[in-house]
């Protein structure tokens, strides 16, 4: 079993920077690839990026390109998403979710049904 407790949300302007966390607990957690999705009020949880059990491999939606990086630390069970020249519309809260199936080469899932470990989110709020 895995659980993750993400941190680190909060209020910032358009144009700051937050670095989100999310910490994990379980022996797999290192096996296992990892990302991070976003729902806004009134719509549905979107994929934001994931990474690869190794950290080699990482996709973003094209919303994020650029702005958003995503990064892991398997030594602290721990997962990041580092987030910069952020938007109003990146307002949201933000879910770690980690994904136990095994995947070969760089294909990494983006469907909400694919994950099967979510953790309980954290807002973020981006101001004009």
């Amino acid at each position: 079993q895995v659980q993750l407790v993400e941190s680190g949300g909060g209020l910032v302007q358009a144009g700051g920077s937050l670095r989100l966390s999310c910490a994990a607990s379980g022996r797999t957690f290192g096996s296992y690839s990892k990302a991070w999705f976003r729902q806004a009020p009134g719509k549905e949880r979107r994929f934001v990026a994931a990474i690869s059990w190794s950290g080699g491999s990482t996709y973003y939606a094209d919303s994020v390109k650029g702005r958003f990086t995503i990064s892991r630390d398997n030594a602290k069970n721990t997962v990041y998403l580092q987030m910069n020249s952020l938007k109003p519309e990146d307002t949201a809260v933000y879910y770690c979710a980690a994904d136990k199936q095994y995947y070969s080469g760089s294909y990494l899932p983006t469907d909400i049904r694919n994950y099967d470990y979510w953790g309980q989110g954290t807002q973020v709020t981006v101001s004009s």
